[in-house]
């Protein structure tokens, strides 16, 4: 058996093929293979909770993780034998950045601010408060006001903007500092032992930059948009990291490069032998 393998990636539209481009039928089929090895251990990273990371598992037949990172990097599980267990490790060292606040203290800091409103409480965690706000407000000002609110404090904080298009509303999450999809990443990554040079991670977009254009060893699938490929390729250039990001290009074992595709053409780009677990498309085959 080779040595241990961390393959950790984003779910929607990078594993989860829910974007406007097509599968390559065979892409799924040998990933779940190549992630039943006893040598590959599997990482999930999404914004998605628990119940939804559990939805989109059965909804689209992905292979059951090792690791899952979710709540917008709020929360670690490890999954055995389909038990999932909150890494209550994690839990402690992001808590030091609020310094002993809860969330409810953020949340009555924020209460004057009226364009905010509170999530449902299945959307909420000790460590990720979590709002609405209207898709028409201007930005930039929430966000200043945000800052001036919570700088008064002494908590170490991010704030995280998206648009749910769906739905038409604006997201705005109040989370830990070292609460995101990177510092989780190394944090597994030195709990359990995986070397950085058998590390890797796949994503697809915006959300995903900040572990893209790090020193982790990243592939950005093929169907990612032309702006997020040009901003990637800009981060990771101005990061000194441009050796560290893949941009899969599609024709890898006759698939085109989109969602798992790109996942294992990346994989291969990085850790050559697995191609000839690729071609053989043997998940018990232990040979480099």
């Amino acid at each position: 058996m080779t040595e241990p393998i961390l393959i950790c990636t984003d779910l929607d539209r990078t594993l989860i093929p829910n974007g406007q481009y097509p599968e390559s039928d065979s892409a799924r089929p040998l990933f779940g293979s190549i992630v039943t090895r006893e040598d590959v251990f599997l990482a999930y990273v999404s914004g998605r909770d628990r119940v939804l990371l559990e939805e989109a598992i059965s909804e689209w037949e992905l292979p059951l993780p090792d690791y899952a990172i979710g709540d917008v990097g709020t929360s670690i599980y490890t999954v055995h034998d389909n038990s999932w267990a909150l890494l209550e490790s994690w839990r402690e060292e992001i808590s030091r950045d609020w310094g002993g606040y809860q969330r409810e203290d953020i949340g009555q800091w924020l209460a004057e601010i009226d364009v905010l409103t509170l999530q449902e409480q299945s959307k909420q965690n000790d460590y990720k408060l979590s709002y609405y706000v209207p898709v028409d407000v201007t930005i930039s000002a929430l966000l200043e006001e945000i800052h001036q609110c919570l700088d008064k404090h002494p908590i170490r904080y991010n704030v995280i903007w998206s648009i749910d298009d769906a739905k038409q509303i604006g997201l705005l999450d109040i989370l830990p500092q070292r609460a995101n999809k990177l510092q989780a990443i190394h944090f597994l990554m030195q709990q359990y032992g995986f070397d950085s040079t058998r590390t890797v991670f796949s994503g697809d977009s915006g959300n995903d930059l900040e572990v893209l254009c790090s020193d982790i060893r990243a592939t950005l699938v093929h169907n990612a948009s032309y702006e997020i490929k040009q901003q990637a390729r800009k981060m990771a250039d101005e990061n000194g990291y441009a050796d560290r990001l893949y941009i899969a290009q599609g024709g890898f074992l006759g698939m085109n490069g989109n969602y798992a595709a790109g996942i294992l053409e990346g994989l291969a780009h990085y850790i050559p032998y697995t191609l000839t677990w690729m071609i053989d498309g043997s998940p018990n085959d232990t040979d480099n």
